[in-house]
């Protein structure tokens, strides 16, 4: 990931974001201290409900299903969230 000062990118912004735009990767400086990354903008990765209830089914964390079952009561969610059409 290449350093951008923050005068080069508000000197060039749009050569950068033409660059970010096709791939290109940067860490934004102020002063020498990064303090932001700029790069191309990745669509948002969905999971479909089989996949939430794979993960669900063998959770990391022993107390994660009974979260996810009080946060259902607290909400007044009694039917399975994941089999609502």
């Amino acid at each position: 990931m290449k350093e951008l000062p923050q005068r080069e990118l508000r000197n060039n912004i749009s050569a950068v974001l033409r660059a970010a735009e096709s791939g290109e990767r940067y860490v934004v400086t102020v002063d020498g201290r990064p303090v932001a990354e700029l790069g191309p903008r990745r669509p948002p990765q969905w999971v479909g409900p089989g996949d939430v209830r794979t993960v669900l089914a063998t959770p990391t964390d022993p107390g994660l299903l009974d979260d996810v079952a009080a946060q259902q009561i607290e909400h007044g969610l009694d039917e399975d969230p994941w089999t609502r059409g």
